[in-house]
């Protein structure tokens, strides 16, 4: 067994380059290739590494026997080619959300990886997210009682791309850990949303997620907004929790509020009874997500263990977006992801 991952970045752009940093950071790993298609962002990037060898070929990486894996934060129209090439030449992948464009190429890389014996990791960092496993627990331990619903708001003003609308680029961040909470995929979602500034491309999208047993999410994503949110609210029966990621050390408040139906002897009817008791802020580690993220991609190629979020995990998220978005253009419809493909 290997004791040290020979690793390749791939697009060190705007969010790629933190993927680089907390890649060259981690434990047990050593950034061999930097390679992206801008000469200055390569070079950029090459002074801050100057042992990586910088490239502009891909096939550079691909080529290297010693290179036991990539990590691929590229345009998303460009990762399953990428990933498929890189699953080819025996190479272990992290990719960056989403997955795929399509939800057939990604049921494509999963039995690829599958095929080659391979780890195929993607990148739904909040799964990775110290504040996310607090609320697991809270969900498992029963403190929460049974989840009813889950709503989240993803806001902001920016960062306005052309290449991908507000649905596919922020969204698959809270449909990850939406699905992780209930442990399940939805049997329908239904969009409505509006394109303002690029004609076909969403910058505002509301969408609900229903599961089989129930549970309703709801999604609120946008890149055209005054405010700059990201908070996830969990209903349960018997506790209700906010998470603030906006928040620098307040991230999770658990309020003790609930109600529950009651029989009344006076008149052999039903009656609801509210609770409202305390507010607790616990304190939440302060790990930073992506460190979390590659640590574990690492991690698991090394001692050979299986991936949280993984191409299964992948392609869950990408059913639900591409179910969304046929939502969207067919004037709300409900669309189940299973019959996705």
């Amino acid at each position: 067994m290997k004791t040290q991952l020979v690793a390749g970045m791939v697009g060190v752009g705007y969010w790629g380059r933190n993927v680089l940093r907390t890649l060259a950071s981690a434990k047990r790993c050593t950034v061999k290739y930097i390679c992206d298609r801008d000469a200055e962002t390569l070079a950029k990037q090459g002074r801050v590494y100057p042992h990586a060898k910088c490239v502009g070929d891909y096939d550079t990486l691909l080529s290297d026997p010693e290179l036991g894996a990539v990590a691929i934060a590229t345009t998303s129209p460009t990762h399953y080619e990428l990933v498929s090439r890189a699953l080819a030449a025996g190479k272990h992948v992290f990719v960056e959300k989403p997955m795929t464009v399509r939800a057939g190429d990604s049921v494509k890389l999963v039995e690829q990886a599958t095929k080659a014996g391979k780890k195929l990791m993607v990148g739904h960092l909040l799964e990775h997210h110290p504040a996310f496993h607090a609320i697991q627990r809270m969900a498992a331990g029963g403190e929460i009682g049974d989840v009813y619903y889950v709503y989240t708001q993803r806001v902001n003003l920016g960062i306005v791309r052309q290449d991908e609308s507000a649905w596919w680029s922020l969204a698959p961040h809270d449909i990850s850990v939406i699905c992780r909470l209930f442990d399940a995929d939805p049997i329908s979602v239904t969009a409505v949303g509006q394109s303002y500034l690029q004609k076909g491309i969403e910058d505002v999208v509301f969408a609900t997620l229903r599961f089989p047993d129930g549970h309703v999410g709801h999604v609120h994503v946008s890149w055209l907004d005054p405010h700059k949110i990201r908070k996830m609210t969990i209903v349960g029966s018997r506790k209700m929790v906010t998470w603030d990621d906006m928040s620098a050390s307040e991230k999770i408040w658990i309020y003790d509020k609930g109600a529950a139906v009651l029989p009344t002897v006076e008149s052999y009817a039903e009656a609801i009874s509210l609770r409202t008791g305390d507010i607790v802020i616990p304190k939440i580690s302060g790990q930073e997500p992506l460190a979390q993220e590659m640590q574990h991609f690492v991690d698991c190629i090394l001692d050979d263990k299986p991936i949280l979020t993984d191409g299964a995990d992948g392609l869950r998220v990408v059913r639900v977006l591409e179910a969304g978005q046929r939502s969207l253009e067919q004037g709300s419809r409900a669309v189940d992801p299973r019959e996705v493909e």
